[in-house]
């Protein structure tokens, strides 16, 4: 079975160059058009992770969204956002990265997230609750950052699709199933195969490396990827930027998943991988543990639903951050 990775330098997030630059990328892949149908609904997946550090690059930029929004429209789809950030709601870490005109000019919703239990077939979990929005959608674009994790080393495709696990449901797999990294990781592939993106496209043009998620530094990749195999896709970034799979609890899951790509089933449309390596790439200076305690369940709980439900509201009547 033929995997393709589309990957193509890019150095700017002007409007008219990134949309230039996303119609070259996924060209390859059939165009728009190959994914979106006229009337689809199409929900547009990026990494909201936090409202409370613009410009340190650790969420997916507004101005990939709005183009491949763009793209989407064109192909006669309708797209709208949704996530389930870390603290507050997707319109609030939305509004406070500057979404706000890029979406309301294209007419873009944002949603927020709701819970549902869906089956899957792994033989460790038996269902994982996940976002009615994402698995009801006619299409998923995810739209993942590269970034450094201090916690789990990398964040690709497979690891921005926890953000389809809605609310504080994520801090508790922490505590459930962080106390093994193995099946922690193995937890995260197995809800990016339940959400099944049809199109994952990463934003390495400024990426975000060091003690991410969000502590680290930007730093200019000059990257853009695409792939209808978001596995295929993470186990490519991965070797542009030399890392040891083995250490990258998603990878190491992939791989015993059966879910990496051969080199036979491998394709490169546009550059290849050799002329795109990063040298240097900045990890995490400690990795911190994947396992939450419960005082920290409960008080991450207590930070998400005070900024969503207190702080985010006077925001609103007062006009103060």
């Amino acid at each position: 079975m033929v995997k393709p990775v589309s990957l193509l330098r890019a150095q700017s997030y002007e409007a008219v160059s990134l949309l230039a630059s996303l119609r070259t990328l996924i060209e390859p892949l059939g165009g728009m058009g190959n994914f979106v149908k006229p009337g689809d609904r199409v929900l547009l997946k990026p990494n909201l992770l936090t409202g409370n550090r613009p410009g340190r690059e650790c969420i997916t930029r507004p101005e990939m969204v709005a183009a491949v929004a763009q793209l989407v429209q064109e192909a006669g789809g309708k797209p709208f956002m949704g996530d389930s950030p870390a603290f507050g709601s997707a319109r609030g870490v939305a509004e406070n990265n500057g979404y706000l005109p890029l979406l309301q000019a294209l007419n873009i919703p944002i949603v927020e997230f709701r819970g549902g239990r869906y089956a899957t077939d792994s033989d460790n979990f038996n269902h994982l609750r996940l976002s009615k929005e994402a698995m009801d959608a006619d299409v998923v674009i995810n739209l993942p950052k590269l970034k450094s994790h201090s916690q789990l080393t990398m964040t690709m495709g497979v690891k921005n699709l926890f953000g389809c696990v809605p609310g504080k449901m994520k801090a508790w797999w922490h505590m459930e199933a962080g106390k093994d990294a193995n099946r922690f990781g193995e937890m995260l592939v197995e809800t990016a195969k339940a959400i099944a993106p049809d199109l994952t496209i990463l934003d390495g043009i400024m990426a975000h490396e060091g003690n991410g998620p969000m502590h680290g530094d930007p730093r200019e990749v000059g990257l853009l990827a695409a792939s209808p195999d978001v596995f295929a896709l993470d186990f490519v970034i991965t070797d542009i930027l030399q890392l040891d799979p083995a250490t990258i609890p998603t990878m190491a899951a992939q791989e015993r998943l059966g879910l990496n790509p051969t080199a036979a089933e491998l394709t490169f449309p546009l550059a290849h991988p050799r002329e795109l390596v990063v040298d240097n790439w900045k990890l995490p200076e400690v990795l911190m543990p994947i396992d939450f305690g419960l005082p920290r369940v409960l008080r991450s709980t207590f930070k998400h639903f005070y900024i969503r439900f207190v702080k985010e509201p006077l925001h609103i009547y007062t006009g103060k951050a």
